[in-house]
């Protein structure tokens, strides 16, 4: 009898949403990244809004043209909570190869850092950023994989090396110290 109710309610919820307007959908994609603790996939997104991914990604699209905290990662998207939280950040300008971003990564991680983007100038585009959310060794490997996964370049390939991380970290203390790593590898410039 409960497996009947349950059966019964989880019917029920899916009309509920398959007839959610645009906006209603958006707002409970907006509360269930708020109450996600990490990336959530479009197709994740998808599924626990019984839409296609498509439609995921307009939504997002329009979510982020009124200049909400969605972030689009390498794993999916994520509330970006402003302030990160008590958090202090801080731009980086750094030079390096293509070979030593891990190492650029594992030297901020390692700190205690969180790289949250990285920045090219470029002389006819202007500014190119893309977001990162770097937050620990994991994060780290994942993306420096799964660019060479893809046989992709990173931005800084159109600057000669040269790009910009903002940093974040829980003081400035922290940021100090990872200035100082990037500095001792001959990266910060």
């Amino acid at each position: 009898m409960i497996e009947l109710f349950f059966m019964l309610y989880l019917i029920l919820q899916k009309e509920v949403v398959k007839n959610m307007s645009g906006e209603d959908r958006r707002k409970q994609i907006l509360e269930i990244l708020k109450n996600e603790d990490g990336p959530l996939s479009g197709t994740e997104l998808a599924k626990r809004l019984n839409v296609s991914r498509q439609v995921v990604v307009q939504d997002i699209a329009l979510l982020r043209a009124v200049n909400r905290s969605i972030v689009a990662t390498n794993k999916g998207y994520l509330f970006f909570h402003e302030g990160g939280r008590g958090k202090v950040r801080r731009s980086v300008c750094v030079c390096h190869k293509d070979e030593d971003i891990l190492d650029e990564f594992y030297a901020v991680v390692d700190c205690g850092g969180r790289i949250l983007d990285v920045v090219v100038e470029h002389e006819i585009y202007g500014q190119i950023m893309v977001d990162l959310i770097i937050s620990n060794r994991e994060d780290a490997l994942t993306y420096v994989e799964k660019s060479r996964d893809k046989n992709t370049k990173p931005l800084n390939i159109l600057t000669n090396g040269i790009h910009y991380h903002t940093i974040e970290a829980d003081n400035e203390e922290i940021l100090y110290k990872i200035e100082d790593r990037l500095r001792k590898l001959g990266y910060l410039m």
